[in-house]
Order: structure tokens, then C-alpha cells, then sequence
């Protein structure tokens, strides 16, 4: 009987050993996951009854009950400076009327502006827009049971309008990605949001069209409009050509989207998260067109580089093309309508090491017809640097198929990008995204701790003091710091209301800057 006894303890003990040990992998495992991979860990372990209606049936219900718990209510709180005059008023009035977002009085004292986001990761990962968050002091998230959390920019992407923000919080429900190339015009879709100020509101419509290009982000430097592209060096320097970096490839729909629904949700009837709510076409700023939402396949590869980086990795193919139409082709003196005209090469540039030349029409990427630029964008905009694409090209009557290997943004590195006081508050204060550094790197800097800057944004402390990418932050408030719960604690930790920041430029000249925290 002892020996039975024995034996049965010995085995629980080693099933709790080989339990704790497997989760200690699979948490560390879990931490280098993409979110779409993590969402599949998620719902492979947390089955719930199947959603069966697909496109064909007019029943939203099992739709609904899946997404709403899992889409957010946003709160953001503005500094007066934020609305300065100029060229940021004029653009905060463009977006109030497009995006029917923050068309906000002028005033001395703070603003407050609401929006929405979507759970992604139950972890606490939250997807906005840009123009939700952009440059706010205080964002707060109300969840659909009402429970209320501060949140922190982790990055954002201006060009694709897209955001990541986190919450302290685990279990949280999320939104099931689907698959945005899968959408067919035609098909049901739900919007899921919080307009006016309504939480978990739900609307229905159709996808009325894909890849659409509406000219929103951006378009404050866009003032040609026959000459765009997100594939060459920075505009207004000489003898290169004009850029336009964002990334529009809209899915649009007649669902209802009103101020408010901004960074909500777009699903299919299965569900699934297809897009993200951004902007509407309107000429009163509240619904009575249509609205136009980021592909999910687009956001997806940008959040996982922000999460992983802290900004977006993006692959150029180095040339600035022209749209072709009727007027377009007969001001070429050239037959076909369709493609994109190669107007101008960046040299040095993946297109012009692959061979494509000045004059060529590309028609297709990876074997898919291109319609409008948008379908070369979107596709382009999934890839990283090092990534290859196929083109194919009409040359002097004939077909080429060309592979381009995309490049780096160059002088990326070196560019400062256009991020009871909580944790979360000051965070955002800092206006920045960080990466930690790798044992490699702390010995080749000679340092002991330390995050690198991987963006800045406009208003925050490091925008204001000069503090760019690529610097390397050893310690705030004389604590080191090798990551952003480091940051965390160490904001907090003032004296005075004073927060002291060390580190060095990316020349490698040390700073120390103190910041006061109104």
C-alpha cells in the first residue's frame, strides 16, 4: 500500500513540474508570437459555440455578441498647445470633417475627443487610428462591462493611420482576424463602435468597393496629384521626385459610420475582424455616404512591427509612378490605360538595381493586375525590407517580369517621425516608442541598460527637447531602464514633479534632460 502511495505522489509531483515547466515556455513563447499568431493559441483554447452565418444570411446576432465585448470606448484628453494654429488647425479641421473626430473649439483650456479601438491580444493590445490618439496627454479606455483602464501609446504609423495602445489588464476578450483579401463587394459587413458618444453601437451594411483611395493621409502634402508614390526619398529636396508615403487601399461601405466609430471595428458575419473603421466620405461630417475602413492584412503586419520595433519597418521599391487614364495616356502619346507609369527611379534604389527603367508601365505585382495604385501600395505595404516583389512591366511593346528587392527608407535611422498623473500620462507625455537593447548592443556601447528610440512624435517631450530616433535612454530619474516597465516605474518616481532623462544622441554624445511635468 505504501509503495502504491508512493508511487502516485511521485507522479503528481512530476505532472506539476512538467506542467509548470511547460508554461513557463509557452508564456516565453507566446511573448515572441505576432498577434495573429497568439489570436490562434487564443481561440484554439477558447472554444465558444461556432458562428455559422455567412454572407448569405441576414442575421447578425451570433456577429454581434462575438465582436462588441472586445470593441472599446476612447476617451483622450488635450493639452491647449496641442491645437497651436496653422497648418495643425487646418489639418484638425480637414480630419473633423472627414473623419468627423476632432474638430474641436479653439480654446485655452484642455480638450477631450472619444473614438474607438479593438481588442486584439487578451493581454490588453488595443488597434485605433492615428488620428485618435495623435498627441493626446490622457487616453482612456472604457471596456463594453464598463470597467475603465489608462492606456499607453505603444507606437503609431501616420501613414497607414493606424495605432497600438496597451492597457494593464489579462483574459480580455478579442476580435477574431480574418482575411481582408478574402471580402467580396457585395458582402454583409458590421460596423462596431461607439458614435456620438454611444457605446457599442452596431450597424449593417455591404462592402460597396476594395482599394480605394480617397487622398485623407496625408493630403496636406499631396498637391499632385499626378505624381504619387510611398517609394522614394522625402519630397521638396532637389532633383528628386515628389512622395506621398501613405498607404490607402480603404475597403468602403454603406454600413452606418459616424463620428465616433473612428479605430472601431469592421466584420464579417462570421465575426471577423476585416477592417478598421477610419474615415467617411461626407459633406456634414456625419454619416450619409459611405465609409472606408483599413484592410485587417495591411494593419496586421504594421502592428506587429510596432509592437516588435516600436515603428514600422517598411520596404521601398525606390520609384515615383503616375496613375494612367484616357488624359494620362494621351498626354504620354502611350495606347494602354491601365498600370502605372514609372516616371522618376531613386538612385540607388531596389528598382532601379533590378533593372526597371524610366517609362516602363507596371501592370501587375506578384502575378495580380494592378487597376490603380492602390493595389501596388497595399500589396507593398506587407513587406519588409529585403522582401522581394515581381513586377511586370511593358517595355517597347513587350512584357518583362522583374524582381525588386525592396530597401529601407533611406536615413530612417536618423529621422525624427511625426507619441494624480498615471504612469500611462507621462508615458504618452514622452511622445516616444521604444526598443530594448540586445546584450550586443549594450557591449558594443559600453553601457549596462538602455532602450533605443524607434519614433518620435509631434508635441511630446522628446519632440520638444530634440531628442531623435536612434538614441539610446540609459536611465530616467537615475533608474535604469531596459525596457517599458522600467519606464514605467521610473516616470512615476519624481521628485517635484521633475523627470530627469539620461543618454546619449545617436552620435553618441550623452544628454540629460529634465522635464517638468505640469
Amino acid at each position: 500500500m505504501r509503495k502504491i502511495g508512493l508511487t502516485l505522489l511521485t507522479a503528481f509531483v512530476g505532472g506539476a513540474m512538467a506542467l509548470g515547466t511547460y508554461k513557463v515556455f509557452e508564456n516565453k513563447a507566446q511573448n515572441s508570437m505576432s498577434f495573429e499568431d497568439r489570436q490562434k493559441v487564443y481561440f484554439a483554447s477558447n472554444k465558444s459555440a461556432a458562428i455559422t452565418s455567412s454572407a448569405g444570411e441576414v442575421d447578425f446576432t451570433q456577429a454581434a455578441a462575438a465582436v462588441t465585448p472586445a470593441v472599446v470606448y476612447i476617451r483622450t484628453t488635450y493639452a491647449a498647445s496641442a491645437s497651436n494654429g496653422g497648418r495643425d488647425q487646418q489639418m484638425e479641421d480637414l480630419f473633423g470633417q472627414m473623419f468627423g473626430q476632432r474638430a474641436r473649439p479653439r480654446s485655452s483650456q484642455p480638450q477631450m475627443a472619444s473614438g474607438s479601438g479593438v481588442i486584439i491580444s487578451p493581454d490588453g493590445y488595443i488597434v485605433t487610428n492615428n488620428h485618435v490618439v495623435e498627441k493626446a496627454d490622457k487616453i482612456t479606455v472604457a471596456l463594453n462591462d464598463h470597467r475603465t483602464y489608462q492606456a499607453k501609446v505603444i507606437g503609431t504609423d501616420p501613414n497607414t493611420d493606424l495605432a497600438l495602445i496597451k492597457i494593464t489588464a489579462t483574459n480580455l476578450p478579442i476580435v477574431k482576424f480574418g482575411n481582408s483579401d478574402d471580402a467580396r463587394v457585395g458582402e454583409w459587413v458590421l460596423a462596431v463602435g461607439n458614435p456620438f458618444n454611444l457605446t457599442s453601437t452596431v450597424t449593417a451594411g455591404i462592402i460597396s468597393a476594395k482599394g480605394r483611395n480617397i487622398g485623407i493621409i496625408g493630403s496636406e502634402d499631396n498637391s499632385d496629384d499626378d505624381n504619387q508614390s510611398p517609394f522614394g526619398p522625402t519630397r521638396n529636396q532637389p532633383n528628386v521626385p515628389k512622395v506621398n508615403k501613405a498607404i490607402e487601399s480603404f475597403i468602403q461601405t454603406d454600413a452606418a459610420i459616424n463620428p465616433g466609430n473612428s479605430g472601431g471595428a469592421l466584420v464579417n458575419t462570421k465575426g471577423e475582424l476585416i477592417g478598421i473603421n477610419s474615415a467617411i466620405a461626407s459633406h456634414t461630417g456625419s454619416y450619409e455616404g459611405y465609409g472606408f475602413a483599413i484592410p485587417i492584412n495591411l494593419a496586421k503586419k504594421v502592428l506587429d512591427d510596432i509592437e516588435k520595433y516600436g515603428s514600422v519597418k517598411r520596404g521601398y521599391i525606390g520609384v515615383s509612378f503616375q496613375e494612367l487614364n484616357e488624359d494620362a495616356a494621351e498626354r504620354l502619346n502611350i495606347k494602354t490605360t491601365n498600370g502605372l507609369y514609372v516616371s522618376e527611379l531613386v538612385a540607388g534604389g531596389g528598382a532601379e538595381q533590378a533593372g526597371i527603367r524610366k517609362g516602363d508601365i507596371i501592370t501587375k505585382v506578384d502575378g495580380t493586375t494592378i487597376y490603380e495604385s492602390s493595389d501596388l501600395q497595399e500589396r507593398v505595404g506587407r513587406l519588409q525590407p529585403g522582401d522581394k516583389v515581381k513586377l511586370t512591366v511593358l517595355r517597347d511593346g513587350g512584357t518583362k517580369e522583374i524582381a525588386v528587392t525592396l530597401k529601407g527608407e533611406p536615413g530612417a535611422a536618423n529621422r525624427v517621425a511625426a507619441r494624480s498623473k498615471s504612469a500611462e500620462e507621462l508615458y504618452n507625455k514622452l511622445g516616444a516608442s521604444f526598443k530594448p537593447l540586445s546584450p550586443q548592443e549594450k557591449t558594443k556601447l559600453h553601457v549596462n541598460s538602455g532602450v533605443v528610440v524607434t519614433q518620435v512624435r509631434s508635441g511630446g517631450f522628446f519632440d520638444e527637447t530634440d531628442i531623435p530616433v536612434g538614441s539610446v535612454i540609459t536611465s530616467i530619474n537615475k533608474q535604469p531602464i531596459n525596457g517599458v516597465a522600467d519606464i514605467d516605474k521610473a516616470i512615476t518616481n519624481t521628485r517635484n514633479g521633475m523627470v530627469i532623462i539620461t543618454g546619449a544622441y545617436p552620435d553618441g554624445t550623452s544628454f540629460s534632460n529634465t522635464f517638468q511635468v505640469q
